[in-house]
């Protein structure tokens, strides 16, 4: 007899005396914690980020190319890597070499880049989280894994939701989704922490219509 077939024995005796005729009980589960207010989820999305050592700045629209020209220039980033979709103005200040995402690219090539800008598919405030799913101005997955600075933009308050379950109704479960919470930890048993292990080690989000960049949040 195979493992399946002694693991599938066991749930047909522990369901012998079910009744034939029950129903199963569907639980109710909540969909968002708490009542907040737009400002609200978007102020709870700062902190959760911040809470998870990510860098977190806020700008308006107009700020945007200035803000990330100073965060690659204050990195000493000489090459920043630019997915296909990424809007050619975010970067118009910006005194790095543009880097483009070549399918061909290998693993030691990508490491060799200084950093990586990106949009993003949806934020979760409760959790702190942005999802990448693979969209032209997020690019392959693997870019924002293997280059050691990613900076993420975030449209505020359109791409901020409050719960998982509000992002996974935005979100095609088909496409390579990422997600994000922090900048890449982990720890030994000792609870030593180690960051840049499997991915990048410095996170930075800048929320675009929230409050000028001067106000960051770190």
């Amino acid at each position: 007899m195979s493992s399946r077939e002694r693991i599938l024995g066991r749930v047909r005796r522990a369901l012998a005396d079910a009744p034939a005729d029950e129903v199963p009980v569907a639980r109710d589960y909540l969909r968002e914690h708490g009542r907040r207010t737009t400002e609200q989820t978007v102020e709870l999305l700062a902190e959760n980020l911040a809470d998870y050592r990510a860098i977190v700045h806020r700008c308006a629209e107009g700020e945007l190319p200035a803000l990330l020209a100073g965060l690659l220039s204050a990195r000493g980033s000489r090459s920043v890597l630019v997915p296909p979709g990424l809007d050619p103005g975010w970067l118009a200040e910006a005194g790095a070499s543009p880097v483009p995402d070549d399918a061909a690219s290998t693993a030691p090539e990508l490491d060799l880049v200084d950093s990586v800008v990106t949009g993003c598919a949806v934020a979760v405030a409760e959790t702190g989280t942005i999802v990448l799913d693979g969209s032209p101005d997020q690019g392959r997955r693997r870019i924002t894994l293997v280059p050691d600075h990613h900076i993420c933009v975030v449209r505020v308050p359109g791409q901020v939701v409050s719960s998982v379950p509000q992002a996974l109704e935005r979100l095609d479960p088909v496409r390579p989704l990422t997600w994000i919470s922090g900048p890449s930890a982990t720890s030994d048993i000792e609870l030593d922490r180690v960051e840049g292990v499997h991915g990048p080690r410095t996170l930075e989000v800048v929320l675009v219509g929230g409050q000028p960049s001067g106000n960051a949040t770190s």
